[in-house]
């Protein structure tokens, strides 16, 4: 297999300043949009990337579950090693790629928990075989097997039927973002970088090279 064969020319748009937002909640709403129209499989698909106190990292695709001016929102387990790692150190990273219109969007900021009542609102909403799975799993631990996680997901649906409650170990964070960057791919890999950093009163926005 002759991985550096392979490539891919990106022609498909340009980022232009004159065309930016000038605050970056709306134009990733703008390209989240877009993405949603395009048929896109899990738009809301992204990494986050996480670190220990002394920066060892980690990362792992989650669902957005929701943004708006104080953030973007995703729900996991606390005890997990995200979880983990974000109680040592709340400074994380998401990443979307939208590989289709060949876009990524990059968001650095700050991650703490949602309140309780959100958490219980989401968690709400959530299939019966999720919620269920979210009381069993020791996510991240290690397991005997996988019949095991079945019998303790088989002993909660006996005793919790059609209301299983929210479990304190698990819940949202939000991310409050303090950079974004937009990168649109163009040809001859001379791709458009803009970044929006965080200034007296307002968002600052600079193009970086590729």
């Amino acid at each position: 297999m002759d991985l550096a064969a392979l490539r891919q020319e990106y022609m498909r748009a340009g980022l232009h300043e004159k065309d930016l937002e000038a605050d970056p909640l709306a134009q990733f709403g703008n390209w989240f949009e877009e993405a949603m129209r395009s048929g896109i499989a899990l738009p809301n698909a992204m990494t986050l990337a996480t670190a220990t106190k002394r920066g060892r990292p980690s990362a792992r695709a989650v669902l957005l579950k929701g943004f708006d001016e104080r953030g973007f929102v995703f729900y996991t387990h606390y005890r997990s090693r995200k979880g983990r790692e974000l109680e040592e150190n709340p400074q994380a990273m998401l990443l979307f790629c939208w590989e289709e219109l060949e876009r990524q969007v990059g968001i650095e900021g700050r991650a703490s928990r949602v309140s309780a009542a959100e958490s219980d609102e989401y968690f709400a909403s959530r299939p019966l075989g999720s919620r269920l799975s979210a009381i069993v799993s020791p996510q991240s631990e290690r397991v005997t097997n996988r019949e095991a996680l079945e019998i303790l997901l088989e002993q909660a649906a006996k005793r919790w039927r059609e209301a299983p409650p929210r479990p304190e170990h698990w819940g949202g964070y939000r991310l409050a973002p303090e950079r974004f960057e937009f990168w649109q791919g163009r040809k001859d890999r001379l791709h458009d970088r803009l970044c929006y950093r965080k200034a007296a009163g307002g968002w600052k926005i600079e193009r970086l090279a590729p």
